[in-house]
């Protein structure tokens, strides 16, 4: 599936900003069942350092930083991504994963042993506190001795059936007790939800940004998340087979609670962190701006070319 994303962002301040000095999330991720064609940020207006700058942080996304020095009362931020995807769990036997709870004792910590890092991704966040009633939630699933990727496939069904999708319904300072009390949320929430869950019991979970088509392949039923960016996690699931090793060597099953699926050909990632706070797409600091500010986002995700026969997406 050959795809074309543009997401824009703008914001319209009260008083002219002299200086801003901003931080960007919005190149796709690149590897073998992702290959980025072209990609093309343009930013208005321009900032004094032509087009930015990129960098790689911590988790291996590409961060674009760009500054402004001239005065301006609206910023565009403009990205179109060219992507190639590939299925990368059609032939996922989440049965044969190991057990959940032989991963978890694996990261406890004991004095002098190896680290690894998947560890980071198992503790609690900035926006993904440890809350009990989550451990309790997850708990009837996560039964001794269970493959960890059968379990999650169950959690990410029952988060998707308790929880109602809806727009506005919180932002992004909503405590993540209050979207598991109110049970209801948008793709984020999901995406804490389901990550919180899983960490309480030891087990690494990652937040991914990223887009998916509004209507999947072929007539597919209609996709909820898809009018911004979209969010969606990866568990920890090292040799299942289907679930292709990363760059550094970690197998990481993505699911969608939100849509209840594990993507296929219409989840494009762009970044991948502990929460919503490590892959913000856009954030930065400003000087003037009169205080208040108005911020307008659009996504639009379309197929160019179908280079193979495609079907609804599964899970």
């Amino acid at each position: 599936m050959l795809l074309e994303v543009t997401h824009e962002t703008r914001y319209d301040y009260a008083a002219p900003v002299s200086l801003a000095h901003h931080l960007a999330h919005l190149r796709p991720l690149d590897d073998a069942h992702q290959q980025l064609l072209d990609f093309e940020l343009q930013i208005t207006p321009a900032p004094g350092n032509s087009t930015g700058r990129d960098s790689l942080d911590a988790m291996g996304n590409v961060q674009c930083h760009f500054s402004l020095a001239q005065p301006h009362g609206t910023l565009s931020v403009r990205a179109t991504s060219q992507v190639r995807l590939q299925p990368r769990f059609a032939d996922l036997q989440a049965e044969s994963s190991p057990p959940w709870d032989a991963l978890a004792a694996r990261l406890r910590y004991v004095a002098l042993a190896p680290f690894d890092p998947v560890v980071e991704f198992a503790l609690p966040s900035p926006y993904v506190p440890r809350l009990r009633e989550l451990r309790a939630y997850a708990a009837p699933i996560f039964r001794p001795g269970r493959p960890v990727a059968e379990a999650a496939l169950e959690l990410m069904q029952r988060v998707h059936r308790d929880f109602k999708y809806e727009s506005r319904s919180t932002d992004i300072d909503t405590p993540l007790a209050r979207a598991f009390e109110q049970r209801r949320g948008v793709c984020q929430d999901f995406a804490h939800l389901m990550a919180g869950a899983m960490r309480m019991l030891g087990l690494p979970v990652r937040y991914v940004s990223g887009y998916l088509l509004t209507t999947a392949p072929d007539g597919g039923a209609e996709m909820l998340g898809a009018d911004a960016s979209h969010a969606w996690v990866q568990v920890w699931c090292p040799d299942t087979p289907g679930v292709p090793p990363d760059a550094r060597g970690a197998g990481w099953l993505d699911l969608d609670p939100t849509n209840d699926l594990v993507p296929g050909t219409g989840h494009v990632r762009v970044a991948v962190g502990r929460d919503f706070g490590d892959v913000t797409p856009l954030r930065g600091v400003i000087r003037g701006g009169g205080g208040q500010h108005t911020l307008s986002v659009a996504v639009g995700t379309r197929v160019l070319a179908p280079e193979s026969p495609s079907g609804p997406m599964s899970c």
